[in-house]
């Protein structure tokens, strides 16, 4: 079986660490993948950009509706993870607004953080 293990964090106290840390809580989150990879456990790994950067994508009526943002109600529990290659958010919009489930609740459209690697 497989696991997503997202990590929720509160962006403001992550944004207000001085850089060492942040850089020292990166570098472990780097150690750690390689601690996987060599368990068996590794699949893929990689960082969100900004909660600011999200679409959510709702289908109501055969018609989807994109707000800005991500959608913040409780009453929505994340329930899967989809991982696209699309040439722009657009185009994954387009894509995500065809996995079935966004019927019922919606899709949380977020890109992966570039990282350079030193």
């Amino acid at each position: 079986m497989k696991y997503l293990c997202l990590v929720y964090t509160e962006e403001k106290k992550l944004d207000a660490l001085p850089k060492g840390e942040r850089d020292t809580c990166v570098d472990e989150s780097l150690d750690y993948d390689e601690v996987l990879r060599k368990s068996g456990h590794y699949i893929a790994s990689d960082a969100l950009q900004s909660v600011q950067t999200a679409t959510t994508i709702r289908i109501r009526d055969g018609k989807p509706f994109t707000t800005a943002g991500p959608f913040a109600e409780t009453k929505e529990q994340l329930g899967g993870f989809y991982l696209l290659e699309a040439k722009d958010l657009n185009d994954a919009i387009r894509v995500a607004s065809k996995i079935p489930p966004a019927r019922l609740g919606c899709i949380e459209v977020r890109p992966i953080m570039e990282r350079t690697h030193s």
